[in-house]
């Protein structure tokens, strides 16, 4: 699939003398089309077409290609170049699995821990969410909801959880993406998220960690869905 230079992101490619940065650059405008669908299952990433797209030399396209598989977003191989890879249902099963059980830690943690002024931004964020869900505004909802998450890891005061989920999430934020494109699923989501809100303002660990739990698994649940019947 060809894209233009209005497809770039609004923020440019950091200074020529860091290509180190560049590279990361360029990862995180592929990985986001990798997530959102521009670039679709099995679909080839071509080095000169992308560096001549983004305005590079191809080394920092070459050296982003690894850093997205090293996510385990795409394969590389001699014959085919690099492809972005297809998951399948057991795979989303699987990776929910794990992913579940760390947010769920994470929640119950915070639900602990948090300071009023976390809760407010929380707040802030929950209403934003529901603001997008509610004039249907996929991508700023879906940003939304991942923010949220975020959020949760990072305050939950434990860095091995942050360190563990932030190795797993490249791929499952694909498999979110995807999630809430569904209206039943959609739906679900938007309940638990404000289930773990009620959670979180009576600081009850046990009741948000349960709800967290539940959230990522029906996650994996619908990802695992939508891929068995394609």
């Amino acid at each position: 699939m060809s894209h233009s230079l209005t497809d770039l992101p609004d923020d440019p490619p950091p200074a020529a003398d860091s290509p180190t940065a560049i590279a990361q650059w360029v990862a995180d405008v592929l990985r986001e089309r990798i997530v959102k669908g521009t670039y679709a299952p099995g679909s080839r990433l071509v080095e000169r077409r992308i560096s001549a797209e983004l305005e590079l030399s191809r080394t920092p396209v070459r050296e982003a290609l690894k850093l997205l598989h090293q996510d385990g977003l795409i394969e590389i191989s001699r014959n085919r170049g690099a492809q972005v890879l297809r998951c399948t249902a057991e795979d989303a099963l699987r990776l929910f699995d794990v992913i579940a059980a760390l947010e769920s830690l994470a929640a119950e943690r915070l639900a602990v821990v948090i300071t009023p002024a976390q809760l407010d931004d929380l707040e802030d964020m929950h209403a934003r969410m529901l603001t997008y869900h509610k004039v249907g505004s996929h991508a700023d909802y879906f940003d939304t909801n991942s923010e949220i998450h975020e959020f949760i890891v990072e305050s939950c005061g434990n860095p091995i959880v942050q360190d563990a989920r932030g190795r797993l999430m490249a791929r499952a934020r694909q498999g979110r993406f995807m999630a809430i494109h569904s209206p039943e699923r959609l739906a679900q989501s938007v309940q638990e998220h404000e289930a773990l809100m009620q959670a979180l303002r009576a600081r009850d660990a046990g009741a948000a960690a349960l709800v967290w739990r539940q959230h990522l698994l029906h996650t994996g649940d619908s990802l695992a869905a939508m891929l068995d019947s394609d």
